[in-house]
């Protein structure tokens, strides 16, 4: 007797990924071993990517409040010490919102940890 293969479960797990790969260029798009190996990859990278976005904001939020900072007279690393030693627990995408579009709030956390 000749073995079953479950051909519809097998073809519609192939159209899945035939989809997700639409756009790529060449045959990453619409041959099946290329373009399942392009699309495993490409969920490493985007598992890899969410990682690093949280550490690429974190690095500007950073460079933002270090330059308000400066225009205060002081450097990042003083205010944050500051910041700590009299306990006013503000994270530092809120500061560096704040450095952005609302310099006079800024100032007057900076005034008020000197």
């Amino acid at each position: 007797m000749p073995r079953s293969v479950n051909h519809v479960a097998s073809r519609n797990r192939r159209k899945k990924v035939l989809k997700q790969t639409r756009g790529y260029f060449g045959a990453r798009k619409n041959v099946w071993t290329v373009a399942k190996n392009t699309w495993e990859k490409g969920l490493t990278y985007a598992y890899r990517d969410r990682k690093n976005k949280k550490r690429n904001f974190r690095a500007l939020w950073i460079q933002r409040i270090n330059a308000a900072a400066r225009q205060n007279g002081t450097t990042y690393s003083r205010l944050m010490g500051a910041l700590h030693k009299h306990e006013i627990d503000i994270n530092r995408k809120v500061l560096a919102d704040l450095a952005m579009n609302h310099p006079e709030a800024f100032k007057a956390i900076v005034e008020k940890v000197k």
